[in-house]
């Protein structure tokens, strides 16, 4: 009874950034909960890859090459999923970047591209496939920022402004779709080992340092997301909305 609420047979979720680390964990963690899932990355091969490792699952998967910074992108992504699959029920919003340089170093065009890239691409995805979950009378957003996004950290300024923003703009949606019975909800991720910390992680004294701030003394894994994806985006989590939830081994826990 209590796991028939996870099940998400006959729903359809877009992940964005779904290509590769964490975006294709909970693609694929969806889809072994029974979605049918709509996979997107500016890299068609690599969403490719992940469309492959659904389809064995037995669920069905549209790839589709994306921009998410780009409008018509965005309107071109929720048309052929409309078209392919007939509607819409679960928006991952996954996409993130970050440019590692303090403030007075950092160009007006670097900060843009981190603005462009971390926020308003869950805009663009947000009204594009709210407007149907608004219709429809149901949804499950699930927006995807960071710690950085909630506490300073040295050289971020640009990543942990644009990430801050997600957490606000979660929190607004949440009260503005909630008369539509459409839920929207953010993770936020720590130190997870994917291509993007690989060269922090897979160095032995930085990752001893990095992993110093974390209470459970270990980083996460890409599969580690999966589940808390699947639980947002399911009935298991339908009176929850609005909320920010860390998954980061304790480390927003410390003082």
């Amino acid at each position: 009874m209590v796991l028939s609420k996870f099940n998400l047979e006959g729903k359809v979720a877009i992940v964005t950034g779904s290509g590769r680390g964490l975006g294709k964990a909970m693609a694929v963690s969806l889809a072994q909960a029974g979605a049918d899932v709509v996979v997107t990355a500016r890299s068609f091969d690599q969403v490719r890859e992940t469309s492959q490792e659904i389809e064995k699952l037995g669920r069905k998967c549209l790839p589709v090459k994306t921009d998410v910074t780009n409008s018509d992108d965005v309107d071109d992504l929720i048309r052929k999923t409309l078209d392919h699959f007939g509607g819409i029920d679960i928006l991952i919003n996954n996409v993130g970047m970050a440019i590692v340089k303090d403030l007075m170093n950092t160009s007006p065009e670097e900060w843009q591209r981190q603005v462009d890239t971390n926020l308003t691409s869950v805009y663009l995805c947000c009204r594009a496939a709210g407007k149907h979950m608004l219709e429809k009378g149901r949804g499950k957003v699930v927006n995807v920022a960071t710690v950085a996004g909630v506490r300073g950290k040295w050289q971020m300024s640009g990543y942990g402004a644009s990430k801050a923003g997600v957490i606000q703009l979660t929190k607004t949606l949440a009260i503005e779709w909630a008369r539509y019975n459409v839920m929207v909800n953010c993770i936020v991720p720590g130190i997870f080992y994917t291509s993007a910390t690989k060269s922090v992680l897979d160095n032995d004294k930085m990752r001893e340092i990095r992993v110093r701030k974390v209470p459970l003394k270990r980083y996460g894994m890409p599969e580690d997301v999966g589940p808390l994806a699947v639980f947002l985006s399911s009935e298991a989590s339908d009176f929850i909305t609005g909320a920010v939830i860390p998954i980061d081994g304790g480390e927003l826990a410390k003082l």
